[in-house]
């Protein structure tokens, strides 16, 4: 049973119920990245308290939304293929919600995956189609990130590797959003180049951009 029932009967109250506590969708996001351990999906949403991510995790559950997975000698969850079916309806939430973005707070925390699913909102695969392939090395607050785009195919992992363009800084946001172009970027230092040229950073800005 949800934790919330509206005594509605309707597709939009069934979702809500399902996935409108807070906190669930967060944790959907983070599992559309990948399978995660308890103190994995902790760790990504450090305000989370645990009595209530454990509740989470149970209602979600229930709801056929994520699984229990033994591996080896530890348990993950995962989303099931029910729950991955909610991708698109995150990533146009995502996509939604950049719209709206101020500047990071001093007290937000940016993760690697809420990183890579905004990524995952703003990319532009019919762009990206006529471009090089190029690695990205992404290094935001907290986060660092492998991104890599080859034609309409994205793929974003955690961590550093070889890339054509490594690059640092909160600036990001505001070059998905289309609110600062990577010459300004890099003039104002919003954005600081580590390796690679501004014209990539021109490329990454192309491939990775809300369309309001």
């Amino acid at each position: 049973m949800a934790a919330r029932d509206y005594g509605q009967y309707g597709g939009v109250a069934r979702a809500v119920e399902l996935v409108g506590e807070r906190w669930a969708l967060l944790i959907v996001r983070d599992l559309l990245v990948g399978p995660r351990r308890y103190g994995e999906l902790a760790a990504g949403l450090p305000r989370i308290p645990s009595n209530i991510l454990a509740a989470r995790l149970k209602e979600l559950q229930a709801g056929g939304i994520i699984r229990r997975a033994p591996r080896s000698r530890i348990v993950i969850y995962e989303l099931t293929p029910y729950g991955r079916e909610l991708e698109p309806v995150v990533l146009a939430l995502g996509a939604w919600g950049l719209a709206s973005l101020d500047e990071p707070r001093d007290e937000q925390v940016i993760t690697a995956d809420s990183m890579t699913m905004d990524l995952r909102s703003a990319f532009r695969p019919q762009i990206a189609l006529d471009l090089p392939a190029t690695a990205y090395a992404a290094r935001v607050g907290g986060a660092e990130l492998l991104v890599r785009v080859d034609g309409p195919t994205l793929d974003v992992r955690r961590g550093d590797g070889p890339a054509d363009l490594s690059f640092a800084g909160r600036g990001i946001h505001r070059l998905i959003k289309g609110e600062l172009d990577a010459q300004r970027a890099i003039a104002t230092g919003e954005i600081e180049l580590l390796e690679g040229s501004g014209e990539l950073l021109e490329r990454f800005g192309r491939t990775f951009r809300f369309a309001a």
